[in-house]
């Protein structure tokens, strides 16, 4: 890109499903250069080539402080699993790198200390449960119906090879509409028997979650409201992980201009 230098990206997770799709939509961009990637699969081949995106002369590595040393990149994007994450993110602020996650299920305590250590530093740090901007607009949108409409339940459904349950999604969605019925009366359950344990789904705070694992799906979630003589259903289905991408690259802009620590895309849009 002439004059202006590129934004260089470390994939973390590059030979995962998310981490691929990552690496050709960086390698598409003419503001953003495929500075390395990270993955205990692949190790030794090109970044680009294992993406599908063609031949990057980038190899991937196993070792993220070797591959931050080599790399020298702006901007760390991770999609891994919530395992190891907060190791991952300290020794990225470590190097003075900014960093977008979308790992999920990353525990509470773990994201409190990276704001921290980010705020203290001056680093950027965006981590956020869902990237597909019309994910953000569902949740938003359900915030906003909550006002109104205070019976709540959310059904989330995923793909057979997701490890965690409820989603990241589904747990920040619930977060918002929690926050939205402040003060308004608590949903009373009508059921008196179970006779199969869980079949309610699980309590976040006031809102009932559901969750759906099955082959077929990518990620789907539905927010169902009710109220006398009504429902309202906002829905939001992926069916392609090109659906992130956007919302990832928007970030990674995003990102580089940050001093300190957010949450949720929403928060930057």
């Amino acid at each position: 890109m002439k004059g202006k230098r590129r934004i260089r990206v470390l994939v973390s997770g590059a030979c995962g499903r998310m981490g691929r799709e990552v690496v050709r939509a960086v390698a598409a961009e003419k503001d953003m250069a495929v500075a390395g990637g990270v993955d205990v699969a692949g190790e030794g081949r090109d970044v680009g080539e294992q993406a599908g995106a063609g031949r990057l002369g980038v190899p991937v590595t196993s070792d993220l402080k070797e591959a931050l040393s080599a790399a020298a990149p702006d901007v760390v994007v991770d999609f891994t699993t919530a395992a190891g994450f907060e190791g991952r993110a300290m020794e990225i602020l470590r190097r003075n790198c900014r960093l977008v996650a979308g790992t999920t299920g990353i525990p509470e305590p773990a994201l409190e200390k990276i704001r921290k250590t980010s705020e203290r530093r001056g680093l950027g740090v965006i981590v956020a449960p869902n990237f597909a901007v019309g994910a953000v607009l569902m949740m938003n949108f359900a915030r906003q119906a909550a006002r109104f409409l205070p019976d709540v339940e959310i059904v989330e459904l995923h793909h057979d090879r997701k490890a965690d349950a409820p989603s990241g999604t589904a747990l920040y969605t619930a977060g918002l509409v929690n926050g939205a019925l402040r003060g308004a009366p608590g949903a009373k359950d009508p059921t008196k028997t179970l006779k199969l344990k869980g079949c309610r789904g699980g309590r976040a705070g006031r809102v009932t979650v559901h969750s759906v694992r099955l082959p077929g799906f990518l990620a789907h979630q539905e927010v169902i409201f009710g109220g006398p003589g009504q429902t309202l259903t906002i829905r939001h289905d992926t069916t392609s992980r090109e659906a992130f991408m956007p919302g990832v690259l928007f970030a990674v802009r995003a990102v580089v201009k940050l001093d300190r620590f957010v949450y949720g895309l929403e928060n930057l849009m």
